[in-house]
């Protein structure tokens, strides 16, 4: 490339774009300017613009410090559909395919040029740096670099070798998700000689948050994709392997194209699945978090847990894999009891210090409360990332079916009551059964049934027992004992409450039901479900196939939508399209203009 366009020029030239969007340019400014910068902005908020407008801009050759192989590879494979001379470099190329593109890095072939920490920090990558050009260098998922963090990568922590070996060279580091304790531990280990932060809202709007109570949570699932995600991808997200396993099966077996995936598998058989997941248009990867750090993939229509994520980062992280593509997407949760205190348990039985103990419950408690709160998602979620909202979205379950409130506290206080009288040693099913007056071997055993709170919460039935012994944890008024049994038992905080100092008011649980309206004027529309739109979609696929790549590679859903809206004729009319620019309009124009002759000839191309 050269450097003789200015970025709005490489942006429409070789992207296909107009105009940037929100604090892209100031980036582009600062790096171009030789400044480094820290920038936070959420998947599909073009963080790698960022960096790629640069290095077109620039002479030399970016690097872009990439902590996946898989990652690194559909980047490349989407730069060099824009006709970018991009690479990669890792372990899983031959010998002649690392010679080749060493050769290229050196002799200035190269735009953009991939490779992990591991091999980067190299003392021969080094000297392969030291004969090249280099125009910056990108760390990309820097939130890696945390110690908090929910994918710290110690190789991370090293890549300030980098400032030190080439002092003249502007850095940036870039992630999706990082809080406030993140941001700074990134600055810190990072950019000790300082930077240029740019954090952008944290605000998915196009993502429909809803959190729900796990009752025959396969079931549960089923109905979701069969009811408002048939026949697309998405990601369905495990604590365990042996759940990831069991629940592909079990979609596979009710006829969802689903697959397991998770870091037990042999290496071949995750590249292959994460291969299908990438170029399918109707795969369901069932995974643990094992699965989708960086995944490109625009056209994910929603993210499901089956269990509860460790904190709000995380479910921030892997929930922005859905809908990168800016169209409806959903964020579906459901869980129980026992995510919580095996969470909490995990927590509790780790080696980490006492420091990190405490943040990681605070974390824990911070993703209950939100899963328990009564008043918007929206709010809540941005509020962890320090962002203001003023809430009624209109688009997640609180604003679409606002749950009942109720006043709990009598019976919060009998729950209390019967922990403290039980030992604070026992689960919630036992406090439960004492609290319902439900005899067994066990309670009159232990004289439990001969206690004051021996049936005291008749009135109540087992699930709203639950579901306050559930808020009473999500409020921090109860702990689960460290001890690893998994006792409940009474935190200082829950003293006014029992004095009757205070009063408490708890949402009232209710079934999941589906999302149904609630999009707002202002949201993206969805694309249509007609046969000319599935006759282009078809053609995307052939010519995807032909290349050997990802059908999204080609063009965005949303970039196909338009086609279909602006009905192009001509390749500078297509140029005119978003997301096509002068290389795609020359490569793939003449057989997308093609397909649209012949939907427009299709007397049945309209057809709902």
């Amino acid at each position: 490339m050269t450097n003789n366009h200015t970025p709005e020029h490489l942006l429409a030239e070789v992207f296909g774009y107009a105009g940037f969007r929100g604090d892209q340019r100031a980036v582009i400014e600062t790096v171009l300017g030789g400044g480094n910068a820290l920038v936070i902005m959420p998947t599909g908020g073009g963080k790698s613009l960022c960096y790629q407008i640069p290095a077109l801009a620039m002479q030399g050759t970016a690097v872009v410090v990439s902590p996946l192989i898989a990652l690194m590879r559909d980047q490349v494979a989407t730069l060099r559909a824009h006709g970018i001379a991009a690479a990669h470099l890792s372990s899983q190329q031959t010998a002649d395919e690392q010679r080749n593109t060493e050769g290229q890095l050196v002799s200035g072939e190269l735009d953009i040029l991939y490779v992990a920490p591991e091999r980067l920090l190299t003392e021969g990558m080094l000297r392969q740096l030291d004969r090249s050009a280099i125009a910056l260098i990108a760390i990309d998922e820097a939130h890696c670099v945390s110690q908090w963090g929910h994918d710290f990568r110690p190789e991370y922590l090293r890549l300030d070798a980098l400032r030190r070996r080439y002092p003249n060279v502007p850095r940036l580091a870039l992630t999706a998700t990082a809080d406030a304790r993140t941001r700074d531990e990134i600055a810190a280990n990072l950019f000790p000689d300082g930077c240029e932060r740019f954090i952008a809202s944290f605000d998915r709007p196009n993502i429909r948050y809803r959190v729900g109570l796990k009752d025959r949570p396969k079931q549960q699932l089923l109905a979701f994709l069969r009811q408002e995600h048939p026949d697309v991808s998405g990601i369905v997200y495990c604590m365990s392997r042996r759940g990831t396993e069991s629940v592909a099966d079990w979609l596979a077996q009710n006829g969802i194209n689903a697959t397991a995936y998770h870091a037990g598998l042999e290496s071949q058989t995750r590249d292959e699945r994460q291969e299908r997941f990438l170029r399918e248009e109707d795969l369901v990867v069932v995974a643990t978090v094992a699965f989708g750090m960086g995944i490109d993939k625009p056209d994910v229509r929603f993210v499901a847990h089956l269990d509860l994520p460790k904190s709000i980062e995380a479910y921030y992280q892997e929930t922005g894999r859905a809908g990168r593509d800016g169209l409806p997407a959903d964020a579906w949760m459901v869980f129980g009891f026992q995510d919580v205190t095996r969470i909490r348990q995990f927590i509790a039985d780790s080696d980490a210090e006492p420091e990190r103990k405490a943040i990681e419950r605070e974390r824990l408690e911070s993703l209950l409360a939100y899963c328990e709160a009564p008043d918007c998602r929206r709010r809540g979620l941005l509020a962890y990332f320090g962002e203001s909202h003023p809430g009624e979205c209109g688009h997640c379950d609180n604003c679409l079916n606002p749950p009942q409130r109720w006043d709990a506290t009598q019976a919060a206080r009998k729950a209390l009551s019967a922990i403290y009288r039980t030992g604070q040693r026992f689960g919630a099913a036992h406090v439960v059964d004492v609290l319902l007056g439900r005899p067994n071997e066990r309670i009159s055993r232990l004289g439990h049934d001969q206690l004051s709170t021996f049936g005291v919460g008749d009135e109540h039935d087992k699930g709203t027992w639950q579901s306050i012994l559930r808020q009473l944890m999500a409020a921090g008024h109860i702990d689960v004992d460290p001890d690893g049994h998994g006792g409940l038992r009474l935190s200082p905080s829950c003293r006014p409450l029992l004095r009757g100092e205070q009063q408490l008011y708890l949402r009232r649980d209710q079934p999941q039901r589906p999302a149904g309206g609630g999009r707002r004027p202002t949201e993206p529309e969805a694309p249509p479900d007609s046969a000319a739109w599935h006759q282009l979609r078809r053609r995307r696929r052939e010519i995807a196939d032909a290349e050997g790549v990802a059908p999204y590679i080609i063009c965005h859903d949303r970039s196909l939508m338009a086609l279909l809206n602006q009905q192009p004729q001509t390749l500078a009319e297509l140029n005119e399209v978003p997301g096509f620019g002068h290389y795609k309009c020359e490569r793939y124009g003449p057989e997308l203009l093609a397909a649209l002759k012949e939907i427009e000839l299709d007397p049945a191309g309209d057809d709902g």
